[in-house]
């Protein structure tokens, strides 16, 4: 660390390479090698160090926010989302939320965001609503919010803004607008589902009513039209019925 500080980063990759030898599962001395890497400009080391740390349970989050970090800068959209995800799901259990986790860890080394399946996996709705807010998960909130908004997962996406209103900074008063916007989005599409099932039925409605109209029309115009050929025949035995009753 005094390497670090020092800004010799070649002779503090080495000590740190060291001491993951000792201990690989160490989440921290990943982390460590993850800064030593980018300050030397290796982003692809950074990358596979930070996803190694993330793998080992990486409780502070330090390597999940750098991954999203990186993720956003090679506008890697669906990895920054996934790492953001991770962080607060790690900063869940280390707030004693529980287990295991959202795509949970085994130890071993993962995949971009740096999990396999675990045996306990609280909802994503769960860790959102319970996880404790501070400066790092309010950025990950807000960059799930909008993520969420974009893919049309507007009431996860409403969680996470609901979320950053107990949050006192800037992510407050972004949220909140983002709030108004994606409730707006979500009347217009009942509404618009409203009126795509509704529609049908008025369009039947008035095909019915247009029928029962022309038809009783048409029989305002000609009483006897519909009588047919019974109609002429009764015509026709009036006058017999009449001259039957007046003979003798």
């Amino acid at each position: 660390q005094t390497y670090e500080i020092l800004d010799m980063l070649l002779y503090a990759l080495f000590y740190f390479r060291r001491a993951a030898t000792l201990r690989p599962y160490d989440a921290r001395m990943w982390c460590a090698m993850g800064g030593c890497y980018l300050g030397l400009g290796r982003r692809a080391d950074a990358i596979r160090s930070y996803e190694r740390a993330v793998s080992n349970h990486d409780s502070e989050g330090i390597a999940t926010r750098k991954l999203a970090e990186l993720y956003k800068e090679d506008d890697d959209v669906e990895g920054a989302a996934r790492c953001y995800l991770r962080h607060l799901e790690l900063r869940f259990q280390a707030q004693g939320g529980g287990s295991g986790g959202i795509g949970g860890g085994d130890g071993q080394e993962g995949s971009a965001a740096g999990v396999d399946g675990g045996d306990s996996m609280p909802s994503i709705d769960t860790v959102i609503n319970l996880v404790e807010v501070n400066a790092a998960e309010a950025e990950a909130l807000l960059y799930l919010a909008y993520y969420h908004r974009d893919n049309g997962e507007f009431e996860t996406a409403a969680a996470c803004c609901s979320r950053l209103l107990e949050y006192p900074g800037q992510e407050k008063e972004e949220g909140k607008a983002l709030l108004r916007e994606i409730r707006s989005r979500m009347d217009k599409r009942k509404a618009a589902a409203a009126a795509s099932s509704g529609g049908g039925m008025t369009l039947r409605s008035r095909s019915r009513s247009r029928s029962r109209s022309t038809s009783s029309s048409a029989r305002k115009r000609n009483p006897r039209r519909g009588g047919g050929m019974d109609d002429s025949m009764d015509d026709e035995g009036g006058p017999d019925s009449s001259f039957d009753f007046a003979s003798p």
